[in-house]
């Protein structure tokens, strides 16, 4: 809002801030204390306060000063003049009626005719044209906020269109009011703002446009869009008495836009057609504008439309009506225009006036009665051949139709002559009906032409123009859905603001209780919407509407008869007509006349002449009444009239669809699309119905805004806190009601204000502190606006009394200024006057001036002085005036410069001014560009920011990919190196394999012969699968072919050796084979005859039928008199069960103290001794009491059967023989029954078995060619196997062991899994134990994520060695698919599970000694290759000289390090193996809870177990009295014998249950103690396995650490010795060269040992190269040893992998046999009342099928225990062969050092040669030179021996460290152990706690049948205290006397027993099983 003064257009949007800030008026208010009172002729006034009496309160009005006094409660508050023409009226601190009302009054009066309330925008029509809906405020609304600009419909609309665009989210404006409160003219608005604002052609306005400056640019669709308008006004719009131009239809503009934010279509789609406007209107009201522009306009064509004037049409009834502005001729020029730009042909505009011209000409048919009869006859049939000729239809055919139509009555078409009126009513219909139907096609035509654009929309704005809420004197069928439209308008208002106001305090962090207010409108919907229970107004009118000779009457009273005590419906207090009822509105109650409602919902037509208008020669009349066949015709009218054939009215029931209907389908799918948009809503007001300016009618505003429900909007808002004001407005405005309670600095607005409002001391409930506003109720400004006035007031006061007090001092010390100087002037005055006439003050006046002459020359030397300055002064001047000039020429040259600078700028400056006005018209045109390409470019941003999302993560990808690549090209590199590796491998290997081929010849000649001879076998099969004809072909191939991979498997494994047996195996498998096929052959056969004497057995049972029929018919008879003789016993019976009742009551009451002591027990169990010496008592006292009522119910039976022996001889025959009849019958239906369900499950049998036949043939095919397959396959593995052939005899030693270790394990499983049956069914109520278990669960879950942990690791290293596993895939992969091939095949037969069992198992070895072959051959090449490398090392070691000791030494340092690290971990293994035994702790004590609840739940079974034999006593007991009364009670014996076995039966059964609980927990116990002693023993053990451990640790320990130390001198001494040796040999290196001369003689022979020297020299660089060779070759076998490691574990995984999946198929092969087993029951069981026996019995082998599963997955888990046992085994064999090849390295060495000493004396020899040699010539030299030779021989010979020792050293330590590894593997593998027990463990727990969870729904189950039996012995105690009752009436009739008969007895004490009857009428109907027969029977 501007602060400057608003201009001419701006007056009519802005309020003026000057009334608003005016003092006076603020002083007014506060100082009158001003409210509102209620007025007739103003709806309210204001009026001050004068004085309060009680309620009532003197009041003065504020215009006539009339005093009135008024009641307090119809006062209402004023708000500050702040408030007044405030823009939200929810702003108002006092929200009431009165204030809101002078709201809009002041701001109507004001030219403001926008004023927002709330969510809402209120519209009060101005009745002239105003100056707001210019370009001009089109711009200035443009993009601006709701709050930043005045209230306007282009506010709300610009809103809706800006959160269309950037939330996405589809936006509706709806605009309801009365008529002629300018709905349609907002609309207008609405489209044209939009039009303006998203038009696609923005830049391309027109020069018309631009000449004008007014017009508005719009492109074709915009165009197109503002055009549809004119054409819907002038078929849709009508004059009215409120309205000249009056919208008589609903319609829901849908405009379409692009996610640019352009328009690319629209939708319109219209509701309620008042098309009763074309037939008649009041008497100053107009039909539909188009009549009237045609006639005016059409005049061209006026001889093709047969157009007359005004008067000669009948539905024109008030002529031509002229509407004051407008000339119809100019208005249908203008309708034809936007036809044509609409894209309308002329030949569719002809037609369209044809039909207008054919409607009005329908008026104008009259009919006449014939004299003597009431049929119709038509005199003049002008108008009828005009509206023919228009419609081009035959008149004979239209005159028939009209007056004598033919009507189906029945099968039978007949005709039927009308009446007058009758005729004139379809005229009027047909006239209707054309009307609507061309509405609804210039509808469709105008949505084609919006829609034609090719562009898709992205969201769209609705614009809802429909008639608002009004209550007539008279509110017909019509109103009452435009009043059920604005409830259903009303309440989406009232929810959205529910939403807004929820979303608010939300945001805003207020607590408030959320009410959703559009519940408040739910009844009243219901009431009129709702299909049944009750039906609403609709459905039931709808269903009038089918109900022959139903009236308006009828439906009326329906409705009051079914809706009549509802909150919103009312019946009328004024009876006088009986089609009137009420219905209590949101905006009041309205009364509704239903007058022709049903015509009007049926909307019934004469079907003759819509099917001859469907039949016209014009394509536009076809196009017209297409749906002919959906229109109510004349026989469904004259059903509802005449009821001959009622139920015909069916026939057409679904042909078409009532106004009803179809209005409430319309309503609903608008009310979805408002509910997905986000809703503006707009309330059009009337002022007045004058149609006056300037004028305001109070009342009517007031009704119209209830009506409207802005005044329910205000409602709402009161429940809430409306008024909200920012922190910083209310700290500005209200700080000074609380001044000093806010310190002096800066302080955040949200505090300042708490202090403020705790200063103020306000009521918590008036206000809330949110996060920017304080949210107040209403009133609560206007108290606060009060004491603030009165805090100005007091203010200003002293102010002013300040500022007077200045004033008054100020003027106070002037005056006495004024005095003092008036005082002074008198003195001088005075003293002048005294001195004038003295002579010396004459003198002293003359002479004064003439005293100056004296001072001259002095005057003279100063004017001197000024002179010579002066002109010092004028020097300096000229100076400066020199300099000055010169820069005036300067400046003077520089201004000319200027100037022609200036007079080129300017040039310059027009061009651009110029070129300024040219850019100003651009920047306008690129502005709304630059708002388009904002838009664009914020979509733009948001595709680039998700292209930067993509980029980055294709960035990311593209990382990951260069590393793989980087890990591709490094494992490539090691492929290469492995390749060069491989290569020098495979040139020894082909040595080998040469060697390998002849073995392999002679093994492939013996397959040969053998795979010939299983041919034949399989020839035979294959012949006798044919015989057959069963499925046993598919087993009998199958095995064929499992029996040949077993051969060939065997064969690879034992050699030739094994062929033998395996063809024994295969030839003794044949036979079993074909002893299995015969054995099927028998059971077909048995099967066939069991079948034949099943048909002979049902042919036998309908002959007995037959016969039995006749007796039934028989029986009948009797029964039917028998019947009578029962419903008196019946009578008699229900007497007596009022007596049980009593009896109940009692047994409820023990139930309920035995539940109580139940509950004590249970909570006991866990306590001490005393407490179950405390259950037991109580345990004998509920004994005794269920004894002492045991002793009453005997007493009372035996006074029962002495009084039922005298009564039941009479009744016997009659019982017997009902009873054999109906035995008789019911064993034959069952019979037939059974005999049915086996013929058909047998038929079913036959045919699956057929199926799986031809599957099974599908299946071997395919496994013949999977054969061919392996075979190629095998071929190729042969020649691998073969060279691994004779390690492979080693490895079958230790598999026996292994499968041993297998087959205990397996028994082992076996007695777990029975262990587990014993638990399932004893572990029952053990709900107390949930908590305890949770406590474990959560334990194990932090092992399990430990576990989990190493599994990843393992996982990751499985991952490494993926690519080495390759070929092995393959393999697998092979037989992965059997696998599932296997499974889909056990799946499919179900039936034949037998059959291929043994097939699969033989299939499961085989698989499995495949893989572990494959395994051990793979490990076993891999310790080939590890013992190789290993040789390789030794021989390096072996080959160090003395000189690489000291790398020996830190070798020996390093394996220190190593066993410290050994000895860490062992301690980790220790702490491990002690938190296993917690573990192993925690389980004891688990188990000791288990089995305290079992023993609980013993102790509950076995009490359960005594109730049960007493209940059991009991029901015998009742049963004998209940036997006895048979004769009493007839049939109703029968069925308490059935229900007497039945609780036996489940007597027996819970007998039973005990006996194997007890016999369970027995075991349970047993288990348990087992446990105990097992967890004491392993205790035991591991704790001295621990210290043994750790002694045996640390004293290695100290042994390490003294052979290091040992060492360690030994090394020192050798330095020593090395370094004298070193002294000594330089010594003689100086005799030799002193002694040179003397032994010339010598150096030959010393050239000699030197050769042999260097020929030693030579061996050793040998032996370098092959210790190089040696240890390439050993790098090679590493890594094919990592690689077969890998490829070992790869295989290791499929085979767990392929285990489970063998486990999961012997789980589904189990599940088959269970449902066959099953199915066998259920075929085995004949009769029907073993029901409940066949359920229980199938739900313990579901229980026995889940415990199965659980025991194969324990075997799967044992499984996989025996394969970490054969690893382990695997890995003890690596360490031997580890061993054997030390020893052997050891060996080499040992020679190696052997030859080096021959060497040594060879050389010695040598030596001793030399010097014989030497001592002929030099003795006394060669005696000094052998004693030194002699002490280097003895060096030498030490050092060997120093030598020797250092290796003995070695040796031992390097036992001790393999002993050490050894003993630490051991302990890996008991480790290794315990993990597996722990997971066991952990796998059983899981499965105990499913067994829990199932014995705890087990449990429920039998507390629930408990209960029924308990609930059953109460009935059943009831009836007996009944008839004992009875039996006591009986008796004291009988001793009066009169013993009556049969029949009459029951009859008299009819009338006694009736009270009784009647109190006991709900136990009885609860007590059915008791009653006897039902009525059925």
């Amino acid at each position: 809002m501007s602060k400057k003064a608003p201009t001419g257009d701006e007056k009519f949007l802005f309020v003026d801030k000057d009334f608003l800030n005016s003092p006076m008026a603020q002083a007014d208010w506060s100082a009158k204390k001003l409210v509102w009172i209620p007025s007739e002729k103003h709806g309210f006034e204001a009026a001050s306060i004068k004085e309060e009496h009680g309620d009532e309160v003197l009041v003065e009005l504020a215009d006539s000063a009339k005093k009135m006094t008024v009641n307090k409660d119809d006062i209402q508050k004023m708000n500050p003049p702040k408030f007044s023409k405030v823009e939200d009226m929810a702003e108002l601190t006092c929200l009431n009626e009165a204030s809101v009302l002078h709201n809009i009054r002041e701001r109507y009066f004001s030219g403001l005719i926008y004023t927002y309330s709330g969510l809402f925008c209120v519209v009060v029509n101005p009745y002239k044209m105003l100056p707001i809906y210019s370009e001009k405020i089109i711009d200035m609304y443009k993009g601006k906020k709701r709050h930043e600009v005045p209230p306007h419909i282009y506010s709300i609309t610009d809103n809706a269109y800006r959160n269309m665009m950037q939330d996405r989210e589809d936006q509706s404006i709806l605009c309801t009011g009365e008529s002629g409160a300018g709905k349609t003219e907002n609309t207008k608005k609405v489209i044209q703002y939009l039009a303006v604002v998203a038009s696609s052609h923005k830049g391309k306005k027109d020069s018309s446009a631009q000449q004008s400056g007014t017009q508005f640019a719009y492109g074709e669709l915009e165009k197109q869009l503002l055009q549809a308008n004119p054409i819907m006004e002038a078929f849709g719009n009508a004059k009215t008495i409120k309205n000249d131009n009056s919208s008589r239809f609903g319609k829901f503009i849908r405009i379409n836009f692009d996610v640019t934010g352009y328009i690319v279509g629209a939708n319109v789609e219209t509701y309620l057609l008042e098309k009763s406007r074309c037939i008649r209107q009041a008497k100053t009201e107009r039909a539909f504008h188009i009549f009237y522009y045609m006639i005016a306009g059409a005049q061209q064509y006026r001889e093709e439309l047969l157009l007359e004037p005004f008067g000669n049409y009948r539905f024109l009834s008030a002529g031509h009506v002229q509407v004051s502005g407008q000339q119809d001729d100019e208005l249908y020029e203008e309708t034809m225009e936007a036809m044509k730009i609409m894209g309308f042909t002329d030949e569719e505009r002809i037609d369209i006036l044809k039909v207008c011209s054919t409607v009005m000409q329908l008026g104008n048919i009259e009919f006449k009665k014939e004299r003597n009869q009431e049929q119709a006859t038509m005199p003049d049939n002008t108008a009828a051949q005009k509206v023919c000729h228009l419609q081009s239809i035959n008149v004979t055919d239209f005159t028939r139709a009209i007056l004598t139509p033919r009507i189906k009555v029945g099968r039978e078409v007949v005709q039927k002559a009308q009446t007058k009126e009758q005729a004139d009513f379809a005229i009027e219909a047909l006239a209707k009906a054309v009307f609507e139907r061309l509405f609804r096609w210039i509808l469709t035509r105008v949505n084609k032409a919006l829609d034609k654009t090719k562009r898709q929309g992205a969201s769209f704005l609705g614009i809802l123009d429909i008639a608002g809420f009004e209550i007539f004197e008279d509110n017909s069928f019509e109103q009452l859905c435009i009043n059920y439209t604005n409830e259903k308008l009303q309440q989406l208002f009232n929810h959205t603001m529910f939403i807004l106001e929820q979303e608010e305090y939300q945001r805003e962090g207020i607590e408030w209780n959320f009410i959703d207010f559009g519940l408040d409108l739910q009844p009243c919907i219901e009431l009129i919407e709702r299909p049944n229970n009750p039906p609403g107004i609709l459905a039931l009118l709808d269903e009038e509407c089918w109900f022959p000779k139903a009236t308006d009457v009828s439906f009326v009273e329906k409705l009051l008869n079914t809706q009549g005590n509802h909150i919103k419906f009312a019946k009328t207090k004024q009876l006088k007509d009986k089609t009137e009822f009420s219905i209590c509105h949101y905006a009041g109650k309205v009364n509704y006349n239903a007058y022709a409602w049903l015509t009007k919902n049926m909307d019934p037509l004469n079907d003759n002449v819509t099917a001859l208008l469907n039949n016209s020669s014009s394509q536009f009349v076809q196009d017209l009444w297409k749906d002919a066949d959906r229109v109510v015709g004349l026989d469904t009218i004259a059903k509802m009239t005449d009821s001959s054939m009622p139920s015909s009215s069916k026939t057409k029931k679904g042909m078409f669809r009532t106004v009803g209907q179809l209005y409430k389908e319309s309503l609903a799918k608008l009310m979805t699309t408002l509910h997905n948009t986000q809703p503006n809503f707009v309330r059009c007001i009337i002022p007045n119905h004058e149609k006056r300016a300037g004028k305001l009618d109070a009342n009517l505003v007031l009704e119209q805004l209830r009506c409207n429900g802005v005044l329910e909007g205000i409602r709402i808002c009161r429940q809430g806190f409306p008024n909200r004001i920012l922190f910083q407005e209310f700290r500005q405005r209200y700080e000074i009601l609380a001044a000093g309670s806010i310190p002096k600095g800066f302080m955040d607005g949200k505090q300042a204000c708490c202090l403020m409002i705790k200063h103020v001391d306000l009521d918590p409930n008036l206000y809330r502190i949110g996060q920017s506003k304080i949210f107040f109720r209403t009133g609560v400004l206007a108290q606060l606006e009060e004491e603030r006035d009165l805090k100005i007031t007091v203010i200003i006061i002293a102010f002013q009394a300040q500022t007077r007090g200045f004033l008054a001092r100020k003027a106070f010390a002037k005056r006495q200024q004024q005095l003092t100087a008036m005082k002074v002037i008198q003195r001088n005055c005075a003293a002048y006057l005294k001195l004038r006439n003295w002579q010396w003050w004459r003198l002293f006046t003359k002479v004064k001036p003439l005293l100056q002459v004296t001072r001259q020359e002095e005057e003279m030397g100063l004017k001197e002085d000024e002179l010579v300055k002066a002109k010092e002064v004028a020097i300096k001047f000229e100076s400066e005036l020199k300099e000055i000039s010169l820069k005036h020429t300067s400046v003077l040259e520089e201004r000319n410069a200027l100037q022609e600078q200036l007079q080129a700028e300017t040039e310059l400056y027009a061009e651009a001014e110029e070129m300024r006005v040219r850019l100003g018209a651009k920047k306008q045109e690129l502005e709304e560009i630059l708002h388009e390409m904002e838009a664009r470019l914020d979509e733009e941003e948001e595709r680039a920011q998700a292209l930067l999302v993509d980029k980055k993560k294709m960035q990311q990808q593209m990382q990951e990919l260069e590393e793989h690549l980087e890990e591709e090209e490094d494992a490539r590199q090691k492929l290469q190196l492995e390749k060069v590796t491989y290569e020098g491998k495979i040139k020894k290997l082909d040595d080998d394999i040469l060697v390998m081929e002849d073995q392999n010849n002679k093994l492939v000649k013996e397959r040969k012969v053998m795979e010939e001879r299983i041919a034949d076998f399989s020839s035979n099969l294959a012949e006798e699968e044919e015989k057959s004809k069963n499925l046993t072909k598919l087993k009998n191939k199958h095995e064929s072919m499992i029996s040949e991979l077993e051969v060939r498997l065997k064969k690879e494994e034992k050699g030739r050796q094994e062929l033998d047996k395996a063809k024994r195996k295969l030839e003794a498998e044949s036979n079993d084979l074909q002893e299995q096929v015969a054995d099927l052959l028998s059971q077909i056969a048995d099967l066939k005859a069991q079948l034949a004497k099943k048909e002979e057995e049902l042919q036998n049972a309908l002959a007995r039928l037959e016969d039995e029929t006749a007796q039934k018919n028989n029986a009948l008879k009797k029964i039917r008199e028998l019947e009578g003789h029962i419903s008196d016993l019946q009578e008699d019976l229900d007497s007596e069960r009022a007596a049980r009742n009593k009896a109940e009551k009692i047994k409820r009451d023990l139930g309920e103290e035995l539940e109580a002591l139940k509950s004590e027990l249970e909570d006991t169990l866990d306590s001490t001794a005393t407490q179950q010496e405390l259950r037991a008592k109580r345990e004998q006292d509920v004994t005794l009491l269920k004894k002492a009522i045991e002793e009453e119910n005997r007493t009372h039976e035996a006074q029962v059967h002495e009084m039922r022996q005298k009564h039941t001889q009479a009744v016997e025959e009659l019982t017997e023989q009902l009873e054999q009849s109906k035995r008789v019958k019911s064993t034959l239906e069952k019979a037939k029954q059974a005999l049915e369900k086996e013929t058909s499950e047998l038929t079913m049998e036959v045919r699956s078995l057929a199926q799986a036949k031809q599957d099974g043939e599908h299946k071997r095919k395919k496994l013949e060619g999977q054969v061919t397959d392996l075979q190629s396959r095998f071929n190729d593995s042969e020649k691998q196997k073969a060279e691994l052939g004779e390690r492979c005899s080693k490895t079958t030693v230790e598999l026996e062991s292994v499968t041993n270790l297998l087959n205990e394990a397996e028994g082992k499983n076996i007695k777990l899994s029975k262990d587990v049956s014993s638990f399932s069914s004893q572990l029952q109520d053990s709900q107390e134990l949930l908590a305890e278990e949770t406590r474990q669960k959560l334990q194990f879950s932090t092992k399990l994520r430990q576990v989990e942990d190493d599994k990843n690791s393992l996982q990751e290293q499985l991952e490494e060695e993926m690519e080495a596993k390759r070929n092995v895939d393959r393999h697998v992969s092979t037989l992965n698919i059997q696998l599932s091939d296997s499974k889909k095949k056990l799946e499919e037969m179900t039936g034949n599970v037998e059959l291929l069992e043994e097939g699969k198992k033989r299939l499961q070895r085989d698989l499995e000694a495949a893989n572990t072959q494959f395994e051990e051959k793979a490990s076993a090449f891999d310790k080939l290759e590890k013992t190789k490398n290993r040789l390789q090392q030794e021989l390096e070691d072996t080959l160090m000289d003395l000189d690489n000791q000291r790398q020996n030494v830190s070798n020996l340092e390093k394996k220190q390090k190593k066993f410290d690290q050994m000895l860490a971990e062992e301690k980790s293994i220790s702490s491990k193996y002690a938190d296993e035994r917690d573990r192993a702790e925690a389980e004891a004590r688990e188990k000791e809870t288990k089995a305290l609840s079992l023993a609980r739940a013993l102790d509950e079974a076995q009490v359960s177990r005594e109730e049960m034999e007493r209940a059991n006593k009991i029901l015998k007991a009742e049963m004998e009295d209940l036997i006895s009364s048979k004769d009493d009670v007839g049939k109703s014996v029968h069925e308490l014998e059935k229900s007497k076995r039945g609780l036996d039966a489940q007597v027996e059964e819970m007998k039973t249950q005990l006996e194997e609980l007890e016999d369970e927990l027995q075991a349970a116990e047993d288990a348990k103690l087992r446990l105990e002693v097992n967890m004491q023993a392993l205790k035991a053990q591991f704790e001295r396995d621990l210290q043994g451990r750790d002694e045996m640790g640390e004293e290695k320990k100290r042994q390490l650490v003294k052979q290091v130390r040992e060492l360690e001198t030994e090394l020192e001494d050798e330095r020593k010795q090395r370094t004298l040796a070193a002294a000594a040999k330089k010594k003689l290196e100086t005799d030799m060269k002193d002694l040179e001369g003397q032994i010339e003689t010598s150096n030959k022979g010393r050239d000699e040992a030197i050769k042999q020297l260097r020929k030693l020299q030579g061996q050793t660089k040998d032996f370098q190269r092959e210790l190089d060779d040696a240890r390439a070759a050993r790098e090679e076998v590493l890594t094919t040893a990592k690689e077969s490691e890998k490829k070992a574990k790869g295989l290791e995984a499929e085979l767990m992998q392929l285990q489970e999946e063998m486990a999961a198929a012997e789980r589904a092969r189990k599940q088959a046999e269970a449902e066959r087993d099953e199915l066998s029951d259920e075929l085995a069981s004949n009769s029907s009342g073993k029901s409940a026996l066949s359920d229980e019995k199938r739900r313990l082998e579901a229980k026995i099928s889940q415990l199965e599963e659980e025991l194969e997955e324990e075997q799967s888990n044992m499984e996989i225990i025996n394969d970490r046992l054969r690893k382990s085994t695997q890995q003890a064999d690596q360490l031997n062969n580890e061993l054997q090849t030390e020893r052997s390295a050891s060996q080499k060495n040992e020679s190696a050092r052997q030859q080096m000493e021959r060497q040594n004396k060879e050389l010695k020899t040598k030596l001793q040669e030399m010097e014989n040699q030497v001592k002929s010539k030099f003795k006394s030299s060669i005696t000094a030179l052998e004693a030194k030779v002699a002490q280097l021989e003895e060096q030498l010979e030490q050092e060997n021996r120093d030598k020797q020792a250092s290796a003995k050293g070695i040796r031992q330590k390097d036992k001790k460290l393999k002993d050490l590894i050894m003993q630490v593997e051991d302990e890996r593998k008991q480790g290794e152990q315990y993990k597996e027990q722990a997971e066991k463990s952990n796998t059983r727990m899981k499965q105990l706690k499913r067994q829990l969870e199932e014995s705890e729904e087990e449990s429920q189950r039998a507390t629930a049948a408990r209960r029924k039996l308990q609930r059953e012995l109460d009935e059943a105690t009831e009836a007996n205290d009944g008839m004992s009752r009875e039996v006591n009436s009986l008796k004291s009739k009988l001793r009066r006397g009169n013993e009556p008969s049969f029949g009459s007895t029951p009859r008299r004490m009819g009338g006694s027993r009736r009270v009784v009857e009647d109190a006991s009428e709900e136990e009885a109907d609860s007590q059915g099983d008791f009653n006897g027969t039902k009525s059925a029977e």
